[in-house]
């Protein structure tokens, strides 16, 4: 093979790769992060996580004989070389993009991909799961966790290292350790991890172990015992901490090199040979190989388009006066908190993404990211609320679900008043079904006592976090929202009480109904002025609640109309929708009332309008069923 032949073309699959001579790892470790840049910079995707772990993908499948040995990535934002590795280099340009590849490993998808993966913290758990299944059914194989260290922060992460130490399954457990998951990691964990990856003196004695154990690998079991027990003393000897780990019955390895290809295969090798749990603690660089994705980390983690050889980001022209809902909420709550000392804001590891950190720089102690720890970041702000505070607790709305017996049992059964703010709400694009806010209105307007809104445009969300916070307003209260932009320039309008449970009329109509909640609403207003043009008048509600619900709205349509339509940007199983036809039943009303929102299916990735159109609910699809629900015969 010439110089100037790429290896990356003759890999397909890992067995490929495994036929490499290990000199060549480096190369090819080049070739697949420069590859990764190529393509990302012009089909957008998640970008510096990938970038971190090339040469420990290259190593792991170089080690490890996949898909029979089981890789399970944690979350999945660093698995694209994974993906281009076991199959799908030439399909990887289709990824994130409507019926193409998934940006996260999918079982589905590619028998490389043991466990589908979205949510963080999850790889120990199904990892442990995976190998004590193996050592039931008598089968030699090996079986890998890949987990970061804002990851390892989460309950999740503890419960399955705390289990796997005591089932002694044969598990390989490899922390990830940047120091980063989108934003900069926080913690009690990151100063400890910091501890072991600084300490000179444990560098040193750890390095005099690794060369010992090298030594008494080939000279047999007693001596490689005594090796092993020389270990443990020196590490609790020279930096106490780092017997957190062992003291959940984990062999511990390192700090090593996570860039350092040709050893980290020697070490893997290594490990494939120790029994039991293990934990291989890796130093990496987010964003590595790549200059500005190395310096600007939380903005490079999904940057969007932008020029491969500059960095330079290129973003899509756009009304620039048309907000993020996540910005609306980042700088409603910084002049809400001015007006209200009680305010504070909480967060579980998002602070860029929601926008709290625009409280966080003027009012830092009065807001709080808390790491990658949904279940803990409700309960926190129940605790808060219990003693006086007014928390606003911003969770996205696919990731309470992580949270929801929190909700129930710390929140609600007590009547606290802690003001959950759901972004992501409904479809949110190419990211797919792991992170579609699908259920929440569903599992929220069940909760007794939990008022459940969704505001319509910027201004309904400013006016609903203002009136969540008023003294009237006495258990908790919960404002879901979409992800991306709004429909209003001049949003910063003066805050305005929204009475609880009152819908807004949007336009008077006499042909049928349309009740409609949150974003969506405005679908219904461009399907609206169009049917107006083909003599089809539309009445229109802008519901702004799922529970408590306006009956006297209710009961004026359901009078009036026998045709009703409800929109929503949720499941529509148990959803608003569902909501009405209860309200209908319940009060004897022998309306038609057709549903329209998320069906009853997992929604695949693409961008929004491509979702809503093959949901049926975006403008098109609201205009066509009105069409067909006027045109019906009584």
């Amino acid at each position: 093979m010439s110089s100037s032949e790429r290896l990356l073309d003759m890999i397909n699959t890992p067995d490929d790769l495994r036929k490499l001579d290990r000199l060549d790892l480096v190369k090819l470790s080049n070739e697949l992060r420069q590859y990764i840049i190529d393509e990302v910079s012009s089909n957008p995707g998640h970008f510096g996580a990938s970038l971190g772990v090339v040469e420990l993908t290259v190593a792991l499948h170089y080690v490890y004989n996949t898909p029979y040995d089981k890789i399970v990535w944690d979350v999945g934002h660093q698995a694209y070389g994974h993906k281009i590795l076991t199959g799908r280099k030439e399909q990887f340009h289709t990824n994130r993009k409507y019926k193409g590849i998934s940006g996260f490993p999918r079982m589905s998808e590619s028998e490389y991909d043991a466990f589908g993966v979205g949510h963080s913290s999850t790889s120990i758990s199904a990892a442990l799961g995976m190998a004590v299944a193996a050592q039931a059914k008598g089968e030699i194989r090996k079986v890998v966790a890949v987990i970061g260290d804002g990851a390892l922060q989460a309950g999740l992460a503890f419960e399955g290292l705390n289990n796997a130490g005591n089932q002694k399954a044969d598990l390989l457990v490899i922390l990830n350790d940047n120091n980063i998951s989108i934003d900069a990691s926080v913690g009690a964990l990151k100063e400890y991890l910091l501890d072991i990856t600084t300490s000179r003196t444990y560098n040193r004695f750890k390095d005099r172990i690794w060369r010992l154990l090298g030594r008494y690998k080939r000279v047999g079991n007693r001596a490689r015992i005594l090796a092993a027990q020389l270990e443990s003393g020196i590490k609790g000897t020279v930096l106490e901490q780092s017997n957190m780990f062992e003291a959940l019955k984990f062999r511990y390895f390192g700090p090593i090199d996570g860039h350092d290809v040709m050893h980290l295969t020697r070490v893997l090798e290594d490990m494939k040979t120790i029994p039991g749990p293990k934990l291989l603690h890796c130093v990496t660089v987010k964003g590595k190989g790549f200059p500005k994705a190395e310096e600007l980390q939380t903005i490079f983690h999904a940057p969007g388009k932008f020029d491969k050889c500059t960095g330079e980001l290129i973003r899509p022209v756009q009304c620039s006066k048309h907000p993020l809902y996540q910005e609306v909420f980042g700088h409603t709550i910084v002049e809400l908190a001015r007006q209200n000392e009680k305010i504070v804001g909480i967060t579980p590891a998002m602070p860029s993404g929601c926008s709290l950190n625009i409280m966080m720089k003027e009012m830092p102690d009065r807001a709080f990211d808390v790491g990658i720890c949904e279940q803990h970041a409700v309960t926190f702000s129940a605790g808060l609320a219990a003693n006086g505070l007014l928390p606003y607790c911003n969770i996205y709305s696919s990731f309470m679900q992580r949270a929801y017996d929190q909700v129930v049992h710390d929140v609600a059964i007590q009547g606290l008043k802690v003001i959950f703010c759901m972004d992501r709400g409904g479809l949110v694009g190419t990211d797919g079904a792991t992170h579609h806010g699908f259920f929440d209105i569903s599992f929220m307007r069940n909760i007794p006592g939990m008022i459940t809104s969704a505001p319509m445009d910027e201004v309904e969300l400013r006016n609903m976090m203002y009136t969540a916070q008023l003294d009237s307003i006495k258990g908790p209260f919960s404002i879901r929202y979409p992800r991306g932009t709004g429909v209003i320039c001049d949003w910063r309008q003066p805050f305005e009480e929204i009475p609880v449970g009152r819908a807004r009329l949007i336009s008077e109509g006499s042909d049928i109904a349309v009740l409609s909640l949150g974003h969506p609403g405005n679908f219904v207003v461009e399907a609206a002025g169009r049917l107006r043009a083909k003599g089809i008048s539309v009445f229109h509600y802008d519901m702004r609640f799922a529970n408590p619900l306006d009956e006297e709205a209710l009961h004026s349509v359901m009078k009036r109309f026998r045709k009703i339509i409800t929109v929503e940007d949720a499941m529509i199983k148990g959803g608003f929708g569902t909501a009405v036809l209860e309200f209908a039943a319940d009060h004897g009303y022998a309306v038609e009332v057709r549903r329209m929102g998320i069906p009853d299916y997992f929604v695949e990735h693409g961008s929004q309008q491509e979702l809503w159109h093959e949901c049926g609910y975006d403008a098109d699809g609201i205009e066509q069923a009105i069409i067909e629900s006027v045109n019906k015969r009584q």
